[in-house]
């Protein structure tokens, strides 16, 4: 056998451990193929290259230990230097930590700084969390938040507790709540939004949230905080956890949030244009869960300054 049949990539074949039962397929991958984007990862997935158990799954399929993950020698990019994290992402997550112990990181996740690298950017949160805190061997995002979101946000520093708060998650015992911005009067008996939501990609390779029949069942509860004569501030709790979902519910209930570049509208451009508002006001301001040997924790993040500034003008 020649040299070069010998250094020929092959199939692995990785049986999962303790440490990462309760993780996504998708986030697993990562690790395990370094340099690889996650486009070409879910391509693998799609096409059955990449199988859990011989069966096909999809991204966001939790692992269990012992499960056996067939990997392909998938071509990954010539090494190159990690990405540097520009000192305005580092300033402002040094900054933003809300709650930290030897499990659980929380922070309040700054508006356009996406969670995680892919699509385009060669690193988010994550990324940055990692560079900044080598010591910390175990980094692992919770859940998500979109890009132009801001607020709270769990960062896993064990594999238990992982796998504890994704089992809360899953159970709807993580309560989240988050505070949006949207012009007009939001009738206040408008208290649930029920809409199957689905999940597409245009040809340009952005995603798009639309209500649909062939969705998934999607719910988020309302409440009003404060009116404005042009605007009402509510809270909005998602009682799923679907893509874009509080966007696309506020959308479908003739409520677009200010500042949404992606399901906005004429009239609320116009309004932030006069309030000043150049981003999404959409804020992650709560968080309740139960932490192992911690206990019941209660969190929350004040509003920006350019959030609590529009606020200002609209009561003014």
């Amino acid at each position: 056998m020649s040299d070069s049949e010998q250094s020929k990539p092959t199939v692995r074949f990785v049986t999962v451990g303790e440490d990462y039962s309760g993780q996504r397929l998708d986030n697993f991958l990562t690790r395990e193929l370094k340099g690889v984007p996650r486009t070409r990862l879910y391509k693998a997935l799609r096409k059955g290259e990449i199988r859990v158990n011989k069966g096909r799954v999809k991204a966001d399929y939790r692992l269990a230990a012992g499960d056996k993950v067939r990997i392909p020698p998938l071509r990954t990019p010539a090494p190159s230097e990690p990405p540097t994290v520009p000192r305005y992402w580092a300033a402002q997550l040094g900054e933003r930590v809300v709650y930290e112990d030897g499990s659980l990181l929380v922070i309040n996740k700054p508006s356009g700084l996406a969670v995680h690298g892919g699509s385009g950017l060669n690193y988010g949160m994550i990324e940055c969390l990692r560079q900044l805190r080598p010591e910390d061997r175990y980094l692992e995002l919770v859940h998500r938040l979109d890009r132009d979101t801001s607020g709270l946000i769990m960062v896993a520093r064990k594999a238990s507790a992982l796998r504890e708060l994704h089992r809360q998650l899953r159970e709807d015992r993580v309560d989240k709540r988050y505070l949006a911005l949207v012009p007009g009067k939001w009738p206040r008996n408008l208290r649930k939004v029920e809409a199957p939501l689905e999940k597409n990609t245009l040809k340009s390779g952005e995603r798009m949230v639309r209500v649909s029949r062939e969705g998934k069942p999607s719910i988020t509860e309302f409440s009003v905080v404060e009116r404005f004569d042009r605007a009402t501030l509510v809270q909005a709790k998602p009682v799923t956890g679907r893509t874009h979902q509080i966007r696309v519910h506020a959308l479908h209930a003739g409520f677009p949030l200010l500042g949404d570049a992606k399901y906005g509208s004429e009239k609320g451009e116009q309004l932030c244009r006069e309030l000043g508002l150049k981003r999404l006001f959409l804020h992650a301001h709560e968080l309740r869960f139960k932490l192992p040997g911690v206990g019941r924790l209660e969190l929350q993040a004040p509003l920006d300054e350019d959030l609590e500034m529009a606020l200002e003008k609209l009561r003014n």
